[in-house]
């Protein structure tokens, strides 16, 4: 099967969440086949959840698309590096494939911070390529919280 990369509609619903005053980030997830089965957008602020960030949502609408917590052969596209939290919804849900964007030092979870791959613990590691899209995703991100201060 040829590589598609799906970063282009994750960056598209990273616009609609900065357009509903939300950070700028954006998911979608893939079958094995290469079909689109979820792809959402930050929604914390609307829906008042701080655990609605776009990877859980897309990782809980592909989940109730296939029908089973497991989305093995799966592939995540992000445009910012998944923070602790998510990484480890994106690890229990067993993704295969993650493709992400900007890097996160601040919040990441994945290259920064936690790290939540590299821990004993973790019972799943996907393959991870990282920067895909990055400058753009940096550039949504930059902007909405210019905007703010």
């Amino acid at each position: 099967m040829e590589f598609n990369s799906h970063m282009q509609q994750a960056l598209s619903e990273a616009r609609a969440a900065a357009k509903r005053g939300e950070v700028p980030v954006g998911a979608v997830v893939v079958d094995a086949s290469g079909h689109v089965i979820a792809a959402e957008g930050n929604r914390t602020r609307a829906l008042n959840d701080p655990t609605a960030h776009a990877e859980i949502l897309a990782i809980r609408a592909a989940g109730a698309a296939m029908g089973s917590e497991r989305l093995t052969g799966c592939a995540l596209y992000v445009t910012l590096e998944p923070c602790a939290m998510c990484a480890a919804a994106i690890a229990a849900a067993r993704i295969a494939r993650l493709y992400y964007g900007a890097s996160d030092p601040k919040s990441g979870g994945v290259a920064q911070g936690a790290r939540v791959f590299s821990h004993p613990q973790c019972h799943h590691v996907p393959e991870i390529f990282d920067g895909i899209a990055a400058e753009e995703s940096q550039a949504y991100l930059r902007a909405f919280f210019s905007a703010r201060r």
